[in-house]
């Protein structure tokens, strides 16, 4: 509960995945990802099915679990958007780390 008090899902603890919207399914993704306290999340193009308004929420959502959780967070993204956000940045291309 204290993880979905932290992503503003409490009140849906009793809702279907059915019954939530696009966003409030990622964020209850987020807070399963987390409830063992995993030394490392990984996320493979997590906004990438939401709207830019729902993505923007999830991006900033992996910022606050780094800053209030301490997590480290492993993004697999195309989106340039979320990794200019992001604290290192690698380009791979042909399955090699060019940058």
């Amino acid at each position: 509960m204290e993880l979905l008090n932290f992503l503003n899902l409490s009140d849906r603890a009793s809702h279907k995945p059915s019954e939530l919207s696009g966003g409030e399914q990622q964020r209850i993704a987020v807070a399963r990802a987390l409830v063992n306290q995993p030394a490392v999340l990984m996320a493979d193009e997590p906004s990438g099915n939401l709207d830019s308004a729902n993505a923007r929420q999830l991006h900033q959502l992996f910022f606050d679990l780094r800053d209030k959780l301490n997590q480290t967070i492993l993004i697999v993204t195309h989106n340039e958007e979320l990794a200019e956000m992001s604290d290192r940045r690698l380009i791979m291309k042909d399955g090699l780390i060019i940058k």
